[in-house]
């Protein structure tokens, strides 16, 4: 049975300034030190390059379009799940959107998102495509998808439940989970480890920044990376002014 998250307690605002702090990369390393391996969302990559993305998720499950199933007068009905999300979503939040992997249509554009850039969300993710790609990479609002295609979603799905939990580029997402994205891909950090992960991961880059200076001045791999005693104690001695 799944374990969902208890949401009523709110996130400490250190874990956002840690991950602030923190690249996927790293976060990946802190991740698979723990166990937790499949956390990456495979063939989801930010529209614009350059992008950072991190919040909470919100999910909304598609399930394959079928010709007796669906009709164009659902998407003005405030309760249609796809339509209800841009309403409810808030500020620090990510729609995490599963689409089954299917880009064979875009599950929201330009006007969608934009609604929800200023409703104060966090970021768009998908392991479908997105429309009005054009459009999309000129907002702040963050998305990372699998593709781009101008047709609209029930030319390939019906959105069918929101807050579930669902699968994203191959992985478990469970409403409230902290999404990280940069360009290397997007982590799913859940959410009960998410704020020791993100301290783990800020003090991993101030011991990676340590030892890209130590290679920048000449020295060798060997023994600075990945670090031994001697360079970890030469790292603390600097960090510490000591």
């Amino acid at each position: 049975m799944l374990r969902l998250n208890d949401t009523s307690v709110p996130l400490p605002n250190s874990l956002w300034q840690d991950l602030g702090l923190a690249s996927t990369a790293t976060l990946s390393t802190v991740l698979i030190r723990r166990g937790l391996q499949r956390t990456h969302l495979r063939g989801v990559f930010p529209l614009r390059p350059g992008s950072r993305l991190m919040g909470e998720a919100v999910t909304l499950r598609l399930v394959p379009a079928r010709e007796d199933q669906g009709e164009p007068a659902m998407l003005a009905n405030p309760e249609y799940p796809q339509r209800k999300v841009v309403e409810r979503i808030g500020p620090g939040q990510v729609l995490v959107v599963d689409a089954h992997g299917n880009t064979a249509a875009g599950v929201l554009g330009a006007i969608l998102a934009l609604r929800m850039a200023r409703r104060g969300a966090a970021g768009i993710v998908t392991d479908g495509a997105v429309r009005d790609a054009a459009e999309l990479r000129a907002l702040e609002l963050p998305v990372f998808a699998a593709g781009a295609h101008p047709a609209q979603h029930t030319v390939a799905h019906i959105a069918a439940e929101l807050d579930v939990p669902i699968g994203c580029g191959g992985v478990l997402v469970l409403p409230g989970d902290v999404l990280v994205g940069d360009d290397d891909g997007v982590l799913v950090l859940p959410r009960a480890v998410a704020a020791e992960v993100a301290r783990e991961a800020r003090e991993q880059e101030e011991l990676e920044r340590y030892v890209q200076r130590r290679i920048a001045a000449g020295a060798a791999i060997i023994g600075v990376y990945p670090p031994n005693a001697e360079t970890r104690a030469a790292f603390e001695r600097e960090r510490t002014g000591r």
